[in-house]
């Protein structure tokens, strides 16, 4: 977990949850996570996007196309289990679960879950599932391979650099 500066043990009033769009898991998890009661309120928005870029610039979107990241609005930034752990938390049916994950021998079974999920999430993406993009302008399509889009040319029109 990293912190903005000075935003150490500020306490959690608000996050925002940047998930990959592309991904059917990651959508399925966005979608369940928008009918949970919450404690804390939740927004969820595409990593990367152009919405994520202009109210976190100095995060590295790259890295939450791949990622999980919850954001507190205090500048906290949660990545992979720890983000878990923490939107588990501001749900009110998951918080004693967030609790008992945040746990020595919790984060381990946090882990766990993120490894798995990633791995799912990978071979999704090679065998038979939809397309990936990622932030830096590569796209991956199971019949096409690997091409370089660049930012913003969702069309594939623009020139490679």
């Amino acid at each position: 977990m990293a912190h903005a500066p000075g935003t150490a043990g500020a306490p959690v009033r608000r996050l925002t949850v940047l998930y990959d769009a592309e991904c059917p898991l990651c959508t399925h998890v966005r979608d369940w996570l928008l009918r949970q009661p919450r404690l804390v309120p939740l927004e969820l928005v595409p990593a990367a996007s152009d919405e994520a870029r202009r109210r976190f610039p100095g995060l590295d979107h790259a890295a939450a196309l791949d990622e999980v990241t919850a954001v507190g609005d205090a500048g906290q930034v949660y990545r992979g289990p720890a983000a878990w752990v923490v939107v588990l938390w501001a749900l009110r049916g998951h918080r004693g679960l967030a609790h008992r994950l945040a746990t020595p021998t919790g984060a381990v079974l946090a882990r766990g879950a993120v490894l798995a999920a990633a791995k799912w999430r990978g071979g999704q993406q090679r065998w038979g599932g939809g397309g990936y993009r990622r932030a830096d302008g590569w796209v991956y399509e199971p019949r096409l391979g690997w091409r370089y889009t660049g930012r913003g040319c969702a069309d594939g029109a623009c020139a490679t650099d």
